[in-house]
């Protein structure tokens, strides 16, 4: 059987998303560091693996899988023990609906290539990146506060880590990098603390991958 192969950058949300399942999962992966920094998901050779020039990108059971959500949902049905997404309608409605809260709208304006472009094509001041990042995220917390406060537990959903945490735990990173208060999110920050108890979760953590050389 090939090995499962993860193309991955440390400080990537997506990627951090898909380290955290895998490793919820139990599946071993090699993780290959693409550096974003110096643009090498936008060479010829990756594009030839991923069009989209993007990372997270997994391989595994002769496939080449895009899109942290989609990865996530793949190894939850791959891999059923220790589901990240409940049997019921639902719930798991809820936590899809949390999950992409963070994924598809405070994630995106955040993204690297954003921000690249607002400093280097736009002309933005650092300052002005950073605020721009720090807007976004303190415009997307509140709701997701009230949204998971719902039916959260130890965790979002319940007692549980789902996919929800799995996409909560790489944008708080994110948050404190850009010093982005959270005390008025008790809700986030409880599923905060009881992930980082948690084995799978801390070494997916950004502080202990490889870096790119």
């Amino acid at each position: 059987m090939s090995p499962v192969v993860l193309y991955d950058y440390y400080r990537s949300s997506a990627a951090y998303r898909v380290r955290i399942a895998l490793n919820i999962k139990g599946v071993e992966y090699e993780s290959r560091q693409v550096n974003l920094l110096d643009s090498e998901q936008r060479s010829d050779e990756y594009r030839a693996l991923n069009p989209q020039g993007l990372v997270p990108m997994l391989e595994i059971d002769g496939e080449r899988l895009t899109q942290s959500l989609a990865i996530l949902n793949y190894l939850d049905l791959r891999y059923p023990t220790q589901p990240l997404l409940p049997a019921r309608a639902a719930e798991r409605a809820h936590v899809v609906a949390l999950a992409m809260a963070i994924a598809c709208d405070i994630h995106p304006l955040n993204n690297l290539r954003v921000l690249k472009y607002l400093k280097g094509t736009l002309g933005h001041s650092q300052e002005e990146v950073d605020a721009w990042y720090a807007h976004w995220i303190s415009e997307g917390l509140p709701a997701l506060e009230a949204l998971a406060a719902l039916k959260a537990g130890k965790f979002l959903v319940g007692d549980a880590p789902t996919a929800a945490d799995v996409c909560l735990i790489p944008q708080l990173y994110n948050a404190r990098r850009f010093n982005v208060p959270l005390d008025a999110y008790p809700t986030l920050l409880r599923a905060d603390e009881n992930a980082s108890k948690i084995d799978a979760f801390a070494r997916a953590h950004p502080d202990r991958q490889e870096k790119p050389q």
